[in-house]
């Protein structure tokens, strides 16, 4: 998704762009495995003063919807120390605001560009809903949200009776809320259309497309980048932009380079609407089990969890079981569970929370990397950004917290 966006936001400059990817078709890979929330509103930095006792209890076997099994993996440890250094107030807040910024300038050029070139992509405007079982969860929620509507957020605090006016298909179900926080401005739509549907943009812009390609590593004189390795012909090229996701550090790592990302494991799954009464229209998350929905039409996308286990990306039907369990509570009798098609994606993390973008140590290589949770959410405003940039242009947000090299300490 990022990748695309860059691409097509890049040649819409007049830039010449080549696009190397793995797979035989763009976004297949994690971009193809999120709920579909583009969600400024939420975008709460991960790092804050109550992660370090949800880590502990994952530590200690609790099943958290945030999941740490301790093993020797030394890229974790040091990705894990710097996230812990992030968990203090002021932190917490610098980092959310951050990530507000981009999110919120992302979600504005999505629009903006989606309408430009008729992309179609199952979206809807009805905001999302963020349920609460508890007063007392509401209650920190309530307070949180007001810094996201100091900065622009329009979100409404919802009773337990006025749930039900903004998404009907609650009315039936088996979890009784407290209440729930609206975001009116976010939004839905399926990332891997929109990036299938982008891509054929870049292509009319004249964008080539070298799929099935492997980019292995780069070679480097120390201040360039003289070559991209590919399971191809190597590349030489002007400007060289990293968007490759949670593999990004994998290619940083063949110049003696790392970088602060690292895989969080998401679980994810497709299933056929059963019953269109009971089935939800707007998009939302169950505070309480992290599990975020969207519908794209027919369908219904839900995920939850986020598993640090290095690049493993396997699965088995027993790791669905809390998401089908949620959607029962929430939708019971909506989805047909037996047309399930399950994923898992690796969401690539930086432990503050912002993405990389920019230029890195070397002078021809930029980053556009490390978005975590959020990547379709940031994706259109990443890629204007980062244009801004190698165009020495002064873009419309202030670069400063993306920066790859140095991290600007706050």
């Amino acid at each position: 998704m990022v990748g695309v966006a860059t691409a097509y936001t890049l040649a819409d400059r007049g830039h010449e762009v080549e696009v190397y990817d793995r797979r035989s078709e763009v976004a297949t890979d994690t971009s193809a495995s999120t709920a579909g929330l583009i969600a400024p509103g939420h975008s709460y930095a991960w790092a804050s003063p109550t992660a370090p006792r949800m880590l502990l209890r994952s530590l200690a076997g609790a099943d958290t919807s945030i999941r740490v099994r301790p093993r020797a993996d030394a890229d974790l440890i040091r990705w894990g120390l710097r996230f812990l250094r992030e968990c203090t107030p002021s932190r917490s807040r610098a980092n959310t605001l951050a990530k507000l910024r981009l999110a919120r300038y992302s979600q504005q050029l999505l629009g903006e560009l989606a309408h430009r070139e008729g992309l179609q992509f199952w979206h809807t405007d009805r905001g999302v809903l963020y349920l609460y079982r508890e007063e007392a969860e509401l209650a920190v929620a309530e307070r949180n949200s007001t810094l996201l509507r100091e900065h622009g957020r329009h979100q409404r605090v919802l009773g337990r009776d006025e749930i039900a006016a903004v998404e009907p298909a609650l009315r039936h179900s088996r979890v009784t809320f407290a209440g729930a926080i609206h975001d009116t401005s976010d939004a839905t739509g399926d990332p891997h259309l929109f990036a299938t549907a982008l891509a054929e943009a870049c292509r009319r812009r004249g964008v080539r497309f070298h799929l099935g390609t492997t980019v292995t590593g780069f070679a480097t004189d120390g201040a360039t980048v003289t070559d991209v390795c590919t399971t191809g012909a190597d590349i030489h090229a002007d400007a060289i932009v990293l968007a490759a996701g949670a593999a990004s550090p994998l290619l940083t790592r063949t110049m003696g380079l790392r970088i602060p990302v690292y895989p969080a494991k998401g679980y994810t799954l497709t299933a056929a609407v059963k019953d269109l009464d009971t089935a939800p229209r707007t998009g939302g998350i169950d505070e309480r089990s992290l599990v975020a929905w969207s519908r794209f039409g027919g369908d219904i996308r839900m995920s939850a969890t986020a598993e640090f286990v290095g690049y493993d990306r396997g699965f088995s039907a027993a790791d669905f079981a809390g998401i089908v369990a949620a959607g029962d509570e929430l939708f019971p009798g909506a989805i047909d569970w037996d047309s399930a098609r399950y994923r898992t994606g690796l969401r690539p993390m930086t432990p503050d929370g912002p993405p990389l973008i920019g230029l890195g140590r070397h002078d021809n290589l930029y980053y556009n990397t490390g978005h975590g949770h959020v990547g379709w959410t940031m994706a259109c405003g990443s890629a204007q950004l980062l244009a801004d940039l190698i165009e020495g242009r002064r873009p419309d947000i202030d670069p400063a917290p993306y920066s790859p090299v140095p991290r600007r300490r706050r």
